[in-house]
């Protein structure tokens, strides 16, 4: 669990994985959705995701995510839940004034 949290810690993980939820992207249609990020932290990253078996690269060139990496993001799905509970329960302390 913890080589997961910090592959998906790390600056633009979870960015490429969002923008590949829908359809494969090539990297630089990948790039100007992630708010033109530099090649080479996306190339990087790329690299580290398709190691980690989540993003593959077909043979068009463009990226998409693998089996794997759909079923992580429908599990995070529990997560998005959750932080918004915990965002909800934090409201009335940033609300009050210091």
């Amino acid at each position: 669990m913890l080589a997961l949290l910090d592959l998906l810690g790390r600056r633009w993980a979870l960015r490429i994985l969002w923008e590949l939820r829908l359809e494969p992207a090539t990297f630089q249609a990948l790039q100007a959705r992630c708010d033109s990020m530099s090649t080479s932290v996306l190339s990087q990253r790329l690299g580290e995701l398709r190691d980690a078996a989540l993003v593959e690269k077909e043979q068009t060139g463009s990226y998409r995510l693998t089996n794997a990496g759909a079923q992580l993001l429908t599990r995070l799905d529990g997560m998005d839940e959750w932080t918004r509970e915990w965002g909800r329960r934090l409201e009335p302390r940033t609300a009050e004034p210091s």
